[in-house]
């Protein structure tokens, strides 16, 4: 489950902008799971997907079939693996009605707790609909004033687009949020890419005070969507055009845009990496640092336009251009071995431009092939300047 993707781990400098971050970058969850594909082959076979999220989520789907075939009736609706059911600040956009353990809500509430709201209530009963599904033997009699691990037992094992982490009890360790669906690319400099765009819009989004806010039934449908093959340059996607609307609950002004459109932007959006591109501007880099990054976020806007391919077509193409490829859908263990092969070059410094292009090469400051022109941006002309300084464009 863990060994094809990447989570990344956000640390927020208080409980108020966790809460942001979480709802926030749940919204772009499933754009960059289309952007990261990298799933179409299962069990020797080439499938009709392009993204692992689904095929997870049937495998550790622990519901009885009567649940299943009646989610009505059943307190879990869905699998342990799915989108999150509930934003942490907006009751206006948390519009899917989650099931919830009525008791764990009202102790919560009953509590009086300063930081335990009625969304972080009910988003903390919400994990109290399942049991736990693994103990360890000397971490069963536990005191539940001092110690979470019987909580943890059930926060670790609702895997979910985006995961709320409290702090550890007697822990410096501050309020968290984990992003989860990105998917684990060939080379270092892909994860590198996909990682640092995530880390820097983040921090756009806090310190811009940038709103993604959608209905969470358009970001569930957004995640279907985004896993189906060639999502990346097939698919439109839910997203919001007043990103620079300051209040969270002030009304969307919601359309459906390609990736490319929500990357590179349009005549009336500015695009992601056009935000990310300003907070960068805004900050003191060394040279090199600054063209490093900015290699990332051209791989970003590459791979969102169709000029490079994701990782899943790259391997989709693999497949059906091997010579032992019977156009039905088998991948054999001869062209298995020749697949691995060939990542495993690509891992080590051989050339793939229909993946990563050059941007691999010229990132590398001390490599001869390293100039200054190499990071043309790839924003869409038409679309509008972002003002870092009103937030505006």
């Amino acid at each position: 489950m863990g060994c094809c993707c990447i989570q990344m781990t956000f640390q927020a400098c208080n409980l108020d902008e966790a809460k942001v971050l979480y709802d926030q970058l749940a919204v772009v969850t499933p754009i960059v799971m289309a952007l990261s594909a990298a799933a179409p082959i299962y069990r020797g076979y080439l499938c009709d997907v392009d993204c692992r999220w689904d095929v997870i989520s049937a495998a550790v789907d622990d519901r009885t079939d009567e649940e299943i075939k009646n989610p009505g009736k059943s307190k879990a609706r869905s699998s342990r693996y799915s989108t999150i059911n509930s934003f942490l600040r907006s009751e206006k956009f948390s519009d899917v009605n989650p099931p919830y353990d009525e008791e764990v809500f009202k102790k919560l509430l009953d509590a009086n707790v300063e930081n335990i709201d009625t969304l972080m209530a009910r988003h903390i009963a919400h994990l109290f609909i399942r049991d736990p599904i693994s103990a360890f033997s000397n971490r069963i009699e536990l005191d539940d004033e001092t110690d979470t691990d019987h909580f943890e037992s059930l926060q670790s094992t609702n895997w979910q687009n985006m995961r709320f982490k409290p702090p550890p009890p007697g822990s410096d360790i501050g309020w968290r949020v984990e992003f989860r669906t990105i998917e684990a690319q060939i080379t270092d400099f892909e994860n590198a890419a996909f990682v640092s765009f995530c880390i820097l819009l983040s921090r756009a989004m806090a310190s811009f005070k940038c709103n993604f806010y959608i209905p969470l039934s358009l970001v569930q449908i957004n995640m279907e969507r985004a896993q189906k093959r060639d999502a990346v340059l097939q698919e439109k996607f839910y997203f919001r055009k007043n990103i620079q609307c300051c209040t969270c609950d002030c009304d969307p002004e919601i359309v459906e845009m390609t990736i490319d459109e929500i990357i590179n932007g349009n005549g009336e959006f500015p695009g992601i990496c056009k935000v990310i591109r300003a907070y960068i501007n805004n900050m003191d880099l060394e040279f090199v640092t600054a063209t490093r990054i900015c290699s990332y976020i051209s791989l970003m806007q590459k791979r969102a336009s169709g000029e490079l391919l994701t990782t899943a077509a790259w391997l989709r193409q693999f497949v059906q251009t091997h010579p032992l490829y019977k156009q039905d859908s088998v991948v054999s263990e001869e062209m298995t071995y020749d697949l691995l092969m060939e990542c495993n070059e690509i891992t080590n410094g051989k050339a793939c431009p229909e993946l990563i292009g050059t941007l691999r090469q010229t990132s590398d400051h001390n490599n001869k092939h390293f100039r200054r022109d190499s990071y043309q941006t790839n924003d869409d002309p038409s679309s509008p300047v972002f003002d870092a300084e009103s937030h505006v464009w």
